[in-house]
């Protein structure tokens, strides 16, 4: 099979870079951990990667802050929000079982296109509809089609490091996904920290539409910049294997998603109830302290830990294996979850998420490692883009079942849904354990 194009001659970078066969020109690769990372894909890369899906960070905060603005009415904006996040949990699976057979290129171009114009469409409606109250059937329409239409550039661009680390030039190897892996979940927990925060500053500073106008144009902006950045080169489209592909036993029948992509996806939907419920139970934790907008802030502590954490991952020792990596980060967390029922205070409760994000990061990590690993090499796009939809469902279940929860008997109550869901993901963490080491004998 042949090697793929480098995106390395990306001429940002001077140094690594890999000729079009795939074989390495320059004396030696850098060998700092995440230095590798330019030295694979290109300086640009990392930069326009992570400021390309902010958008997608401030989508469903932008949508409930300007319709609840716009109307006076909660129950519209949360509705709004709810749309667009039904909206992101159906297309992005789409979005990539698309990326997989016509290209990243074309499918991350023709999304940001749809996407910025139903945006807009978005403000339009709801700053002409929205004052008179209630719900129109506009705003949703809108709302929906711009989460289904929400360029997935945080998914596409793992499905790139993929092809890099296990496919790519010589001078790549299998401990460099570890690492690009590590920082995509750093990155993703920066991103949804930065955006919600974005949001409220301009909202509140200048008007409750511009976050979302400035969403758009940066999506009309960078993600053509990142559809179009060479690293695309590294990912054939079609149903057959990415290119350098070995045709190795693990990704024989591309064409055909195994059962066992279950686990990872349930264990990402197990990932979005933990933080949805835990966001509930915050708002209401918050509220008997200092006033529910607190709770955001709080939510921003635990990322904090996690994006550290995650980076963590890619000095991990290679003997502590996908396997043991998932059960053990996920059983943690479970304990970790109990000792939210515990603080009476904020500064209680903000050593107890400092200290629950630390698994949290890891877990993330592995869990989207695995779906690389059972997913055919043809069909990483759709199984990328499934694990990030089932983080959104599972937001969506969690804040729905803790907001009851803690409606009906407070944050103790709510806060019991996290701990459970980190127990479930445990024990999808001890059966994936034993497909994994299936996959990894028959390779």
């Amino acid at each position: 099979m042949t090697s793929p194009t480098s995106p390395s001659t990306d001429t940002s970078s001077t140094r690594g870079q890999v000729s079009p066969s795939g074989t390495a020109r320059t004396r030696t690769a850098p060998q700092g951990r995440f230095a590798r990372l330019s030295h694979l894909a290109g300086r640009s890369f990392i930069p326009i990667g992570l400021f390309a899906r902010l958008p997608l960070a401030m989508l469903t905060v932008g949508t409930l802050t300007m319709v609840t603005s716009v109307s006076g009415s909660y129950a519209a904006g949360g509705t709004a929000a709810g749309a667009v996040g039904i909206g992101s949990a159906l297309g992005a699976p789409v979005l990539g079982a698309l990326a997989d057979r016509r290209g990243q290129r074309p499918v991350l171009m023709v999304s940001a296109l749809i996407n910025t114009a139903a945006v807009v469409a978005l403000i339009l409606t709801a700053t002409g509809l929205g004052s008179s109250g209630g719900f129109h059937p506009a705003i949703l329409a809108a709302a929906f089609a711009a989460g289904a239409s929400c360029p997935q550039v945080g998914p596409l661009a793992r499905v790139r490091w993929m092809a890099l680390t296990l496919h790519g030039p010589a001078t790549a190897n299998k401990r460099d996904l570890d690492t690009a892996l590590s920082y995509e979940s750093t990155a993703d927990e920066v991103t949804f920290v930065l955006g919600p925060a974005l949001v409220g500053i301009l909202a509140s500073l200048v008007a409750p539409w511009l976050p979302l106008a400035l969403a758009a144009a940066m999506t009309i902006i960078l993600v053509p910049a990142f559809a179009a950045h060479p690293t695309h080169r590294s990912v054939r489209p079609g149903p057959g294997r990415t290119k350098g592909d070995n045709g190795n036993k693990g990704n024989q029948g591309a064409g055909r998603i195994p059962a066992a992509v279950a686990l990872p996806v349930a264990a990402m939907v197990c990932m979005g109830t933990f933080f949805g419920s835990t966001q509930a139970a915050l708002s209401s934790f918050s509220a008997g302290q200092a006033g529910s907008e607190l709770a955001g802030l709080l939510y921003a502590v635990m990322g904090l830990s996690s994006a550290a954490a995650a980076l963590s991952v890619a000095y991990w020792p290679q003997r502590f294996g996908l396997s043991r990596r998932w059960t053990l980060s996920a059983a943690l967390m479970a304990l970790l979850a109990l000792l939210l029922l515990v603080p009476s205070s904020l500064a209680g409760m903000v050593a107890v998420l400092l200290t629950l994000g630390l698994p949290v990061g890891p877990v993330m990590v592995t869990v989207f490692a695995a779906g690389g690993v059972l997913a055919p090499a043809g069909r990483l796009g759709t199984v990328m883009t499934a694990l990030a939809s089932g983080i959104v469902a599972g937001t969506a279940l969690g804040s729905s079942i803790g907001g009851y929860l803690a409606e009906a008997g407070g944050h103790h109550a709510a806060f019991v849904v996290p701990v459970g869901a980190a127990v479930v993901l445990a024990l999808l963490g001890a059966a994936a354990a034993r497909v994994l080491r299936t996959r990894q004998a028959a390779n």
